[in-house]
């Protein structure tokens, strides 16, 4: 299992509605508007890495009000 925290740019005043939607998609953990230079953070979770990537770009990119998204795989040293 693959886990990673994806950090969400959106536009202005959509940060809560990225949320809701996102916590939705299976795979994702928890999904949290936040404040800082990103507005929506998410913990998301796969079988692989590919499976990772094809969340991020086939589903969570999709969401309407997204406008970058940077994500970071948690690594256990």
């Amino acid at each position: 299992m693959v886990q990673a925290y994806i950090l969400i740019q959106t536009e202005v005043g959509k940060a809560s509605t990225v949320a809701e939607v996102i916590a939705k998609i299976p795979g994702v953990i928890q999904a949290e508007d936040v404040t800082g230079p990103y507005d929506v953070i998410v913990r998301a979770q796969a079988d692989t890495v590919d499976d990772l990537g094809r969340m991020v770009v086939a589903k969570v990119q999709q969401v309407e009000g997204i406008t970058r998204t940077l994500t970071c795989p948690v690594v256990h040293l």
